[in-house]
């Protein structure tokens, strides 16, 4: 049970729709897949700074004035100086400083965007608290659909997750790069239907465990460093990276190069591997540095998307 509870304000740059932003239309989770919507409180817990945490967020304004009201849950009593560093590090993993007007100004004039920014205004990019957990989702995405990679996950979560009790709810965290270190690479692949990724996994977390940049760290770095230490992980490639990488991507691979070579070359390639690369050059020199956040933008509106364009749009 998370009993010490401390509590501070965000406001975070308008427009900021607090729905879209921590619950994805795809599904994407803001830190861990068990957390909890009601109406506008928001529950989830994951690792802040090495330490385990619940966290409510809540949200008391609008889209175009908005405020949250947030509450840390932790087992001791947080010192002074690591709330302000928490308090700093929550504000910047929900996004809450993301100006997107120059983004939205760009994508106004995008044949394809202006649809997606009309269905997701307010919408903002967020990023995972604790390094491992982007590791485990990189990984398990390589190669797999998304219902095979979130089946993965859940398995993982559910044997080896950290159960917490704060504010009433009960969410599991995500494994520790520490747990998942010791494992057994043949038990862990076959209790998690992994295949090859299960030592991929194992591996990273032993690197993570052994010194490697925090999420914080790598927040520090320039989106190139970032990029090259990411790679340094093992079965962390290219688009691993830009998955992970807080500074954003365009991270194309077998299955997403479907979507966006329908959208940028008029249809889906015959021979998708092949086509990765042309695909990653079409959306880093079409939307230049917004290239991450259409490519979040257009991956959250597929269905609405497909509708608007009169396409159909593979779900990634």
């Amino acid at each position: 049970m998370l009993k010490n509870e401390f509590r501070f304000s965000i406001r975070p740059v308008p427009p900021f729709n607090f729905t879209l932003t921590v619950k994805k239309p795809a599904g994407w989770s803001l830190f861990n897949a068990g957390e909890i919507l009601e109406e506008n409180s928001f529950w989830t817990a994951t690792r802040l700074l090495g330490t385990l945490a619940g966290i409510k967020l809540q949200s008391i304004g609008t889209i175009n004035k908005p405020k949250l009201e947030v509450s840390v849950f932790t087992e001791e009593a947080v010192p002074d100086g690591l709330r302000t560093r928490i308090s700093d590090h929550i504000k910047k993993m929900i996004g809450a400083d993301q100006d997107l007007r120059e983004f939205y100004s760009m994508a106004r004039s995008d044949q394809i965007l202006k649809h997606t920014i009309e269905d997701l205004y307010g919408m903002h990019d967020t990023q995972t608290s604790y390094l491992y957990n982007s590791v485990v989702l990189s990984i398990c995405l390589q190669m797999a659909r998304l219902d095979r990679s979130q089946n993965m996950m859940e398995r993982i979560n559910k044997l080896y997750g950290d159960p917490v009790e704060f504010d009433g709810k009960s969410i599991t965290v995500e494994p520790s790069a520490d747990t998942i270190s010791l494992l057994d690479e043949r038990k862990f692949a076959k209790e998690c239907k992994l295949g090859y990724r299960a030592k991929y996994l194992i591996r990273s977390a032993q690197m993570i465990s052994n010194g490697f940049p925090t999420m914080e760290e790598i927040l520090s770095m320039s989106p190139t460093d970032a990029k090259e230490k990411l790679l340094e992980l093992p079965g962390v490639g290219d688009y691993a990276a830009d998955i992970i990488n807080p500074h954003g991507g365009f991270p194309i691979d077998a299955w997403s190069v479907d979507v966006f070579g329908l959208l940028f070359l008029g249809k889906e390639p015959k021979n998708a591997r092949e086509t990765i690369e042309r695909v990653k050059r079409q959306g880093i020199k079409r939307w230049g540095k917004w290239a991450w956040m259409g490519f979040f933008y257009v991956a959250q509106d597929l269905e609405n998307l497909s509708k608007s364009l009169g396409v159909k749009l593979r779900q990634i």
